[in-house]
């Protein structure tokens, strides 16, 4: 079942194939995209501004890290609102009936036919192209790392969150540790700096985990909090903050090898 037409976007965007950082960026949840004949699943097309159908200010982030860096980068394309690239397809969680209170009209009761075809138009082709990707990356030498860029509500749930900022990793702490130790450095400790929150890196990530993790690359997701990337200088300043810091810790050779931990 075909979902996506010739004018709507692609399920992807490559930014820097050619860039010379041995390091891959993914930004999972970059667009609040869906496709003209989809009818936006049923939602007010004012959801698609909110942080239920993108990671608010996360494709900017990855997008001047990217050129900082030089680094290649892979964008998701569609909102998560029809499937989340970072889940594992069939998880409950994947194609979300309800996201934070948003109720989804258009992911209520799908059969197994229009499961499948969110699948393969939205999921594999992003996967396959980080996969490819670092397949290069390898290839060309040395190891890749794989970094993750998301940003999370201020609030969710009623609940406030008070971190600026959070690393996630579940058990590769190469990358992590000093990144984590090197943010709480800035402005003398002025930021609230999170180990594996406001979300855990121990649960399964499908990008992180099965693109580094199970091979024994250095990896780690970095959450920035939405309203301090909302606008263009905010995610400028955050993009330059880590592409100062993640320029240091790439070079260090601890991370150009494979290891599982």
């Amino acid at each position: 079942m075909r979902l996506i037409n010739k004018d709507d976007p692609p399920p992807f965007t490559l930014l820097n194939a050619d860039g010379k950082a041995s390091t891959l960026l993914v930004c999972d949840h970059a667009s609040p995209t869906t496709p003209r004949t989809m009818e936006n699943i049923g939602l007010d097309q004012s959801i698609f501004k909110q942080h239920v159908a993108l990671d608010i200010g996360a494709e900017n982030v990855t997008r001047i890290l990217s050129e900082k860096l030089d680094a290649a980068a892979v964008l998701a394309g569609y909102s998560r609102l029809l499937i989340d690239v970072n889940r594992q397809p069939g998880d409950v969680s994947s194609i979300p009936e309800k996201s934070d209170t948003t109720i989804i009209p258009g992911n209520q009761k799908l059969s197994e036919e229009q499961r499948l075809a969110r699948v393969e138009n939205f999921f594999w082709p992003y996967h396959q192209t980080i996969s490819k990707t670092l397949a290069l990356l390898w290839r060309r030498g040395p190891v890749p790392a794989l970094i993750s860029i998301h940003s999370f509500t201020p609030s969710l749930g009623g609940n406030k969150r008070y971190w600026d900022i959070g690393v996630l990793w579940n058990r590769d702490p190469r990358l992590a540790l000093p990144l984590l130790e090197k943010l709480k450095a800035i402005g003398n400790g002025r930021y609230y700096i999170g180990d594996n929150e406001p979300y855990s890196g121990r649960e399964f990530g499908y990008t992180l985990d099965i693109h580094a993790g199970a091979v024994g690359l250095p990896n780690c997701a970095i959450e920035i909090r939405q309203d301090l990337i909302d606008t263009h200088d905010g995610a400028q300043y955050w993009a330059n903050t880590f592409a100062d810091i993640l320029r240091e810790l790439l070079a260090n050779s601890n991370l150009q090898r494979v290891e599982r931990f």
